[in-house]
C-alpha cells in the first residue's frame, strides 16, 4: 500500500494535484490509494505512473474522439477550447459518447 501511495503522490505532483488527469485516471489513482484495485487495475496504475514519470502525461481523447478531452469538472474541450459541460455521471455513458461524436462533428 505504501508503494501505491508514493506513486500516487508522484502522479498528483506531476499533474497539478490531479487537475491535469483525465477523470478516469484520477479515479484510478484514488482507488489505488484506497486499496481497491485488482491485479489488472494495479497494472494500469503502474503503467500510468511509468508514463507520467518517464515521458509525461498525455490526456486521452474523450470517448476516443481526436481533439476532444474532458476535465474533472466535466468541462469538454475541443483542441483546448471549452465547448461543452457534462456531469461526470453522464459523461461516460453511451448516450454521452454519441453526443460527443456529434459535438466533434460540429467543431
Amino acid at each position: 500500500m505504501t508503494a501505491s501511495c508514493d506513486k500516487a503522490i508522484e502522479i498528483l505532483q506531476a499533474t497539478n494535484d490531479g487537475d491535469g488527469l483525465d477523470p478516469l485516471d484520477l479515479k484510478l489513482v484514488e482507488m489505488a490509494v484506497n486499496g481497491f484495485l485488482n491485479d489488472k487495475g494495479m497494472e494500469r496504475f503502474n503503467k500510468l505512473h511509468l508514463e507520467i514519470t518517464t515521458s509525461g502525461y498525455r490526456k486521452p481523447w474523450f470517448h476516443g474522439i481526436e481533439h476532444l478531452t474532458i476535465d474533472n469538472a466535466g468541462l469538454v474541450y475541443w483542441k483546448g477550447f471549452e465547448v461543452e459541460n457534462y456531469t461526470l455521471s453522464y459523461a461516460f455513458s453511451e448516450k454521452a459518447r454519441k453526443d460527443a461524436e456529434e459535438l466533434a462533428r460540429r467543431c
